[in-house]
């Protein structure tokens, strides 16, 4: 017995007397910023060409039908199908029916088996009224997911330049979902297993490997140009492993011909040096181009041989190997308006590679040493989540080799230290960058980085912290905080070069205000680079020394929105003011959210810091009211001025090419 197959649009899909049971032996929904975000910026970027838009399957089983509706038991694509109910409630409950007329959406389609908190909640949203939640009523994970969508959705339209109606009226016509119900003698176990062991597809990374190996297609063993292909090979495969150092890429032999001595800069001065260094090491026997399916069987002959690894893996990287590639082609001049996303990966490389054969081959051998540049200096100057020891945390180091010829990691910038080292205080600038950005794609803080470090002839701590708070302040002042619509990236990056162009005077007071209200504040590096600010200035204090970014998504009224019977309402003008907000976890939010800020307080006593922002609302001696919430929100507003006060130009910017 086949397969049923229905294709439906989301309007079908939500609209059909039709219930779908989360069961309970499927995962607590799981969507964050990353997932969420990433799924409404697909259905943006496939908005334009008013297509249909494929969004992936949903696998049912009929069950039964109750209520005059038919009952579905969902076995693979709940996290999906929640997130598209959660947005789907959440452009109908926008006031006005300014995302269109969604009366069409009558009842929730989703149940949940044996989950009484995930049934209230969810209901509660698609009634618009989730603030009217009881605590033990609440579950976390879904309310921040529709808080998330109500923060992402309109920031997203703005950053594309859509209309909120022109987005519904695609997801509900256009964007469409495969919906499989498997035969009724279905073994349900057997499919899991086979759901979970099925292959992977071809990737685009590699299709793309392929295809840049294809301009050395008439090359043969007495051809020079054999040589080019192994290196194009040896560079491509060490480099796409993001997490592990590009010098333990290369044979032990060969790192002290490239990376120097002691292995810690990058010695050769472009691809065909590279590829006399490879040609005088490597080991008899042919290195062939590559087909695709030779590229899937895993890394290539040359990179394989002679290699001894010093130190195990120990790293987490902060973006794939696919939307680096996308970096490295944005920084090459001629190249800065690519698209920082790796679905238009192919589409990218296609349109920046020139016509002519000869000019090609040059080309793929200009991006082959900048992808083993930028690999390089990310390794160094970029952020990574280091596990030893069985703990982990942030790290900024580089790779060395010590006088007994091991290679080791080093701080990168010295020693570091709890009181603003230049290494800790580049670490935590760059990991408030992250936390602000935690999806793979459009990492635009990681782009102006790397552009920096591409044109500088010599990385300092000083210069490079300096660009990166530049760069810091020019998005929260020149973008976030902007009167308008602020500027684009592009402009602040490769026009700009990085610097802030906004200055106390030329800060709106009323348009700073409003734009710091709950609600309409655009982006969380405002309170990560807030919390940064606060970390230099307090960073005597224990509690704050050891401060560590960590993925915050919620922000939360100190005061509570719904305050417990017998405390006051406050009016929503201090209620909603900065002073009143800070960024905190979406559990913590889901668990807090009512309590005084004396609960609060006492609960954070025996708890890590969320903010730094936070701590000094807690350590604040007067009771929190809507006059201390006033006097907070100047002191905030003062330091994120400040910083302008201390604006100067950073030296070895880029240019625009």
């Amino acid at each position: 017995m086949k397969n049923e197959i229905d294709q439906l649009s989301i309007k079908s899909l939500l609209s059909e007397d039709v219930e779908y049971l989360i069961p309970m032996y499927q995962r607590n929904y799981a969507w964050g910023e990353a997932e969420i975000t990433q799924l409404i910026q697909d259905i943006i970027d496939y908005l334009p060409n008013g297509r249909v838009y494929y969004i992936g399957t949903l696998v049912v089983d009929h069950r039964s039908k109750l209520r005059q509706r038919e009952v579905y038991e969902t076995i693979d694509g709940q996290q999906r199908m929640t997130t598209l109910s959660l947005l789907a409630a959440y452009l109908k409950n926008l006031k006005d029916g300014i995302a269109g007329d969604c009366s069409w959406y009558r009842h929730p389609t989703l149940r949940f088996e044996s989950r009484k908190c995930s049934e209230k909640t969810f209901a509660a949203i698609f009634e618009g009224h989730p603030e009217s939640l009881a605590e033990e009523d609440i579950n976390g994970a879904i309310l921040n997911g529709y808080r998330l969508i109500a923060k992402i959705l309109p920031q997203k339209l703005k950053d594309d330049k859509r209309e909120l109606l022109e987005f519904a009226d695609y997801l509900f016509d256009k964007v469409q979902i495969m919906r499989v119900k498997v035969p009724r003698d279905t073994d349900l176990n057997h499919y899991f297993e086979i759901m979970n062991n099925r292959g992977e597809q071809l990737e685009k990374h590699e299709v793309l490997k392929s295809r840049l190996l294809e301009v050395f297609a008439d090359a043969t063993a007495d051809n020079p140009d054999y040589d080019s292909i192994n290196c194009f090979q040896v560079i491509w495969d060490t480099c796409a492993n993001m997490e592990r150092y590009v010098q333990l890429g290369f044979a032990f032999e060969q790192r002290e011909a490239i990376f120097d001595k002691d292995w810690s800069r990058l010695k050769v001065a472009d691809f065909d040096e590279l590829c006399e260094v490879l040609a005088g090491s490597k080991e008899a026997g042919s290195c062939d181009l590559e087909s695709l399916d030779e590229i899937l069987k895993g890394p290539s002959k040359s990179t394989t041989k002679g290699r001894k690894d010093e130190s195990p893996e120990r790293f987490n990287t902060v973006i794939n190997f696919p939307n680096f590639l996308l970096h490295v082609l944005r920084v090459m001049p001629g190249n800065q308006k690519v698209a920082l996303d790796d679905k238009r990966l192919l589409t990218a490389f296609k349109d920046g590679m020139p016509g002519d054969k000869d000019a090609r081959i040059a080309w793929v051998k200009e991006f082959a040493f900048n992808l083993l540049r930028c690999k390089h200096f990310f390794d160094r100057y970029v952020i990574k989540r280091e596990f030893v020891n069985n703990s982990d945390g942030w790290s900024l180091k580089s790779f060395k080799r010590n006088e007994d010829g091991r290679g080791y990691y080093v701080n990168t910038f010295g020693e570091e230290d709890d009181n603003g080292g230049d290494n800790r205080r580049t670490l935590m600038l760059l990991a408030a960058f992250h936390v602000s950005a935690p999806t793979m794609v459009y990492k635009h803080w990681l782009n102006a980085a790397l552009s920096w470090l591409f044109s500088a002839s010599k990385v300092g701590p000083d210069t490079y912290l300096a660009y990166l708070e530049s760069v810091a302040k020019s998005f929260v002042f020149d973008r976030y905080l902007a009167s308008g619509a602020g500027a684009e990236y592009f402009e602040m990056i490769y026009m700009n070069r990085g610097i802030c162009q906004s200055t106390r005077k030329t800060v709106s007071e009323g348009g700073m205000k409003a734009k710091l209200s709950f609600g309409e504040i655009e982006n969380n590096l405002i309170f990560n680079f807030l919390d940064y600010l606060l970390w230099l200035k307090h960073k005597n204090i224990a509690r704050v020394a050891k401060y560590d970014f960590t993925f915050r998504s919620s922000v939360e009224h100190y005061y509570p929105q719904n305050p417990k019977q017998g405390y006051d309402r406050l009016p929503s003008e201090s209620l909603d003011s900065f002073g009143n907000l800070c960024l905190i976890s979406h559990s913590k939010n889901s668990t807090l959210s009512n309590y005084m800020p004396t609960a609060k307080k006492e609960y954070y006593e025996k708890n890590d810091l969320d903010s730094i922002k936070q701590f000094l609302m807690m350590e604040a001696k007067e009771t929190w009211d809507a006059d201390r919430i006033a006097v907070h929100y100047e002191e905030m507003k003062g330091v994120l001025l400040g910083s302008l006060d201390a604006q100067e130009s950073p030296a070895l910017v880029p240019l625009v090419p």
